[in-house]
């Protein structure tokens, strides 16, 4: 409906939106280069495009004051955007409108498959909201690796054979993600973000990230072609010194939409249907961009302002400083940071069951959790960000995304990476001086949280399991559990 004689297009780089938490250098650039790229093509295509650099002398700061400057310049009858992927920018761009004499839209965002009300419809009336049941009726709507009404293969889930580990051996050489050397544009963002945010996390050395759709595109053929047919067997595995193994890095592109969902599952399931790739992994690939990225997003929209709030475990404690440094000694949580200050980037199972993991068992106030998310991933958006780690991973909702909390002691760890084989700590033990901090933290969350989740039915053989602990081992537990606490907070980054 945009019509070039009569219309126009703003894009701000917004300087609270880089600042209102401490943002990852290489996420500020790939936004910001994503934003550039994309205004060049408008323009190449005949839009009239106002675009605010974030260095421009004339900028107010905010998308509020923005808003408000240039409708004062163009005097536009409607303001229309597309519903945007935070509640807080949602309510910053209606604020702005109010004060203004024009009207407006707010359009359905058609890089997702189902739309806010297809989300509310589905979840009227239902006690719980289940992503399995979410994720079936997505893919009879759209016919989504189906025979008729039946699911390809006869299951609807191949989750169990998707568990794979890399033993002793450790992984073979995989080919890793498709590189993007930066060009004049994506230079001179990194040049402004050096300047403008030094004090910000990360580094910008090794910045590679598509930063325009053709080079997302790009990334998601070179995805298919070498990493999607082993992608399902070892998406839990982890290893030290390779960040990607078989994972895709398109999460960042299609939250930024520079890739349409639909192409992405286009393109894996005729690999399937080319034999290029087994149906377990394509299932699994389709299960986290039709099911849980969509499932989530509704979540999101359905419980918002009031989610964000939610801290149904009731944890107090801040997120600590060497969560954004790597400056610990456990050598999982190190691993991970050094990848994070990096690439800005770690698979789901590096953030559920390792950083995840650890902050819900040390007890940080999910939103803590949230913020330190935000803060130091290239793909992190507030609708995908906050029901993922505060309700996934924190147990922060009471069981609305999940129906368990995910803890573990760092037994698993270490069956599912190589992290531990240099680690100081025993992962098999809970007390003592060389007793793994997840391990100890493990059975204190049990032991504190125990009338909280006892009537869990997903929860009775870890309860029983402490049951058989001695009173002598439980107050041995929480003492070096609290000793811990006190340690790992001592020093905070927010």
């Amino acid at each position: 409906g945009f019509d070039t004689a009569e219309d126009a297009v703003l894009m701000m780089e917004v300087e609270e939106e880089a600042t209102y938490i401490p943002q990852h250098k290489i996420r500020l650039a790939f936004f910001f280069s994503a934003m550039r790229h994309f205004a060049g093509d408008l323009k190449d295509r005949g839009y009239t495009v106002y675009y605010v650099k974030l260095d421009d002398p004339n900028h107010r700061g905010s998308f509020e004051a923005e808003i408000t400057r240039w409708a004062h310049k163009t005097r536009p009858q409607r303001l229309i955007c597309v519903r945007p992927g935070d509640f807080r920018v949602l309510e910053s761009v209606q604020a702005a409108v109010k004060s203004l004499n024009c009207e407006l839209v707010v359009k359905t965002d058609r890089h997702f498959m189902s739309t806010v009300a297809d989300f509310e419809a589905f979840a009227e009336n239902r006690k719980s909201l289940l992503l399995e049941t979410f994720y079936r009726k997505m893919r009879r709507d759209h016919d989504i690796l189906m025979k008729g009404t039946d699911p390809e293969g006869g299951k609807w889930n191949f989750d169990k054979d998707n568990r794979g580990g890399f033993g002793k051996k450790g992984p073979p050489k995989i080919k890793p993600p498709r590189s993007f050397q930066p060009d004049r544009t994506t230079r001179d963002v990194i040049k402004l973000i050096k300047r403008e945010f030094p004090d910000s996390p990360g580094r910008l050395d090794d910045f590679d990230y598509p930063a325009t759709h053709e080079q997302a595109l790009e990334a998601l053929r070179d995805f298919v072609k070498y990493r999607l047919a082993h992608f399902g067997t070892y998406q839990d595995a982890m290893a030290a010194d390779h960040p990607y193994l078989y994972h895709s890095r398109l999460s960042c592109v299609l939250n930024l939409h520079l890739l349409d969902p639909r192409k992405v599952i286009d393109k894996t399931v005729q690999a399937y249907r080319n034999k290029n790739a087994p149906l377990n992994s394509v299932e699994g690939f389709v299960r986290q961009v039709l099911g849980w990225r969509e499932f989530v997003r509704g979540v999101y929209w359905a419980r918002m302002p009031e989610y964000a709030e939610m801290n149904a475990l009731q944890a107090d404690l801040p997120m600590p400083s060497f969560m954004w440094t790597a400056e610990t000694p456990m050598n999982c949580i190190q691993i991970c940071i050094r990848q994070l200050i990096d690439h800005a980037y770690a698979h789901h199972i590096q953030r559920l069951m390792v950083m995840g993991l650890f902050a819900l068992i040390l007890g940080v106030r999910p939103y803590d959790v949230h913020r330190w998310h935000l803060s130091m991933y290239v793909d992190a958006v507030d609708w995908v960000s906050l029901p993922n780690v505060l309700g996934m991973s924190q147990y922060g909702d009471g069981g609305i995304i999940g129906t368990k909390p995910y803890c573990a002691t760092g037994s698993y760890v270490n069956r599912m990476s190589d992290y531990c084989a240099d680690c100081s700590y025993n992962p098999k033990e809970s007390i003592g001086e060389n007793a793994c901090p997840f391990t100890t933290l493990y059975w204190d969350f049990l032991a504190r949280n125990h009338n909280r989740l006892k009537k869990n039915p997903r929860m009775g053989l870890q309860f029983r399991n402490l049951d058989r602990k001695s009173d002598t081992d439980r107050n041995k537990i929480r003492r070096k559990a609290d000793r811990l606490k006190s340690d790992f907070t001592r020093k905070t980054y927010l």
